[in-house]
């Protein structure tokens, strides 16, 4: 088949691409950022769900497309990104596309385990409202509603590792928050089975134009949040975890605070649906795959490296916060707090004329302000890291030679410069990869 996929440079996305080149399919990957392609069954398309909301968008784009699956969604708005656009709007506008379009022949819709009836939250309302609309068109249609996704290179996933790693996990509220996870590689078997049944309706002529299909995709085994993360832990090669029970309200109001928090999971749309659960019958799972899906045990293949790269998720942006507030009050405490005769001492010792001894003082100490803030905000921070490793050199070779007395003081103030350059020198290397 020749197929239209949106979203595939997302997570579910990705791998689905992956799996039908396999199956030899013929992917059109509708993209904002068109890339050329060196296989021949592969080629992408501009196609922008903040904006392609009409119909018309999207009719000359299903010429020879037998198929079409989207994948696109967002957990958290994000300036133009919103639920109302990309859930609701330019699906809806596509979905109409494929109803009036003479080649496709099915529609995919990748939407989330809890949009029906009872949906309360942005997120599944919006997702919601996608395919009740697509239900009424007259096209065949599958709309499957996973549950939590696993992958090793999934965002929630990292995020819950990470969470399984600390010291302790925390219980927020009484709820029994169960999930039933499924692995990413499952829920892609069961869309590419989901195509491979509709190639054998239109030929067995048993289905016909307008049959919506809504299969909930989850993993054999539903069990609480908490213990999901206990699961992860146990597969990553570490001890029982440790769990800090929050009362609702306390949990409430730390899930009010994470909503402005960057790239955090927690708000109080997030607890709602955790509390609301996340489950459902594995049977149609089981069917479209043939066999049962994962079991979470399953879903660590590499432990030490997982391990590792759990624990960095969590202890690097510790890290870079100590730094950050080292440097905040080292600024703080030379424009205010040192006596600025003794500073003004200092800096003479080290050859600094009189008339530049305040600009230094105090721009030094605005300088220091400017790079915890950075670490603090600065999104790419990779010559911010450089500069203090250039800084603090050059801080440490000057007051070796002019100030002498700080390398044996009994307190080691110079001293405790190597591993401040140590654990820079450390973010340095990872940041690419935080990237």
């Amino acid at each position: 088949m020749r197929i239209l996929l949106t979203g595939a440079s997302g997570f579910i996305g990705q791998h689905l691409l992956q799996a039908l080149l396999a199956e030899g399919h013929e992917v059109v990957c509708a993209v904002r950022k068109v890339k050329p392609s060196n296989d021949a069954r592969l080629s992408f398309i501009h196609a922008d769900f903040t904006k392609d909301t009409d119909k018309s968008a999207w009719l000359a784009r299903l010429s020879n497309i037998d198929a079409v699956i989207n994948t696109v969604g967002i957990f958290r708005e994000s300036g133009a990104q919103t639920f109302d656009k990309l859930h609701v709007q330019t699906p809806r506008a596509l979905f109409a596309a494929c109803a009036e379009s003479h080649d496709v022949h099915m529609v995919v819709q990748l939407s989330a385990l809890g949009a029906d009836a009872q949906a309360d939250t942005a997120y599944h309302l919006s997702k919601k409202a996608a395919d009740d609309y697509l239900a009424t068109l007259p096209v065949r249609a599958a709309i499957v509603q996973p549950s939590l996704v696993y992958g090793s290179d999934g965002t929630s996933a990292r995020v819950f590792k990470a969470l399984a790693s600390m010291p302790f996990a925390v219980r927020f509220g009484d709820a029994p928050q169960l999930v039933q996870p499924i692995h990413v590689d499952d829920v892609v078997a069961a869309i590419v089975a989901l195509l491979r049944r509709r190639l054998y309706l239109d030929q067995d002529g048993a289905a016909s134009a307008g049959t919506v299909q809504r299969i909930a995709l989850v993993g054999p085994q539903a069990l609480p949040f908490t213990d999901y993360l206990a699961a992860l832990r146990s597969a990553m090669g570490m001890n029982r975890l440790r769990v800090l029970r929050l009362p609702g309200k306390v949990a409430r109001g730390l899930a009010r605070l994470g909503r402005w928090l960057p790239g955090g999971l927690l708000d109080p749309e997030a607890l709602r649906m955790l509390d609301r659960g996340n489950t459902d019958d594995p049977g149609p799972t089981l069917r479209l795959l043939g066999r049962p899906a994962r079991a979470i045990a399953s879903f660590v293949t590499d432990p030490r490296a997982e391990r590792a790269r759990a624990k960095l998720d969590w202890l690097l942006p510790i890290l870079r916060i100590s730094i950050a507030l080292v440097w905040i009050v080292t600024a703080f405490v030379s424009a205010f707090v040192y006596p600025v005769t003794d500073s003004y001492e200092l800096l003479a010792r080290t050859g600094i004329p009189p008339e530049l001894q305040p600009l230094m003082l105090y721009g030094a100490s605005a300088f220091d302000l400017l790079l915890g803030l950075g670490i603090l905000f600065v999104k790419r921070r990779r010559w911010l890291w450089l500069a203090q490793l250039g800084l603090i050199g050059f801080y440490t070779v000057v007051i070796a030679f002019k100030l002498p007395e700080f390398l044996v003081h009994p307190y080691g103030p110079l001293t405790k410069n190597l591993p401040m350059l140590a654990a820079i020198w450390l973010l340095y290397q990872l940041e690419d990869e935080e990237k």
